[in-house]
């Protein structure tokens, strides 16, 4: 079993700024990517970005291309989401993600269905 426990979420203007941070414990050897997604009332959850645990690779949505980057600290086993230049639209609870198996592309690390493990969540509002 994996655990994650997000935080770093909160109320920020449009233009601003946040980083999430998403700490893993238990089986954390077993960990092959981690994502990160988003979640509005009403709607279905949709993938954010993702990074493979071992090499690095990054994947974004196209909504956040240019304003989040994805990293890891593997010696901290933990994974963070830094958020620019956010925007209203932005707003959401967001979740961290982790998964033991699959393949590299990007239709599999932004697929939900393909994480086994899911923080919490952590709720982002972006006011305009």
């Amino acid at each position: 079993q994996v655990q994650l426990v997000e935080s770093g979420g909160g109320l920020v203007q449009a233009g601003g700024s946040l980083r999430l941070s998403c700490a893993a414990s238990g089986r954390t050897f077993s960990i092959k990517s981690m994502g990160w997604f988003r979640q509005t009332p009403g709607k279905e959850r949709e993938f954010v970005a993702a990074i493979i645990w071992s090499g690095g690779s990054t994947y974004y949505a196209d909504s956040v291309k240019g304003r989040f980057a994805i990293s890891r600290d593997n010696a901290k086993n933990t994974v963070f989401l830094q958020m620019n230049s956010l925007k209203p639209e932005d707003t959401a609870v967001y979740y961290c993600a982790a998964r033991v198996s699959g393949s590299w592309y990007y239709a599999s690390v932004s697929s939900v269905s393909r994480y086994d493990y899911w923080g919490q969540g952590t709720q982002v509002t972006v006011s305009s």
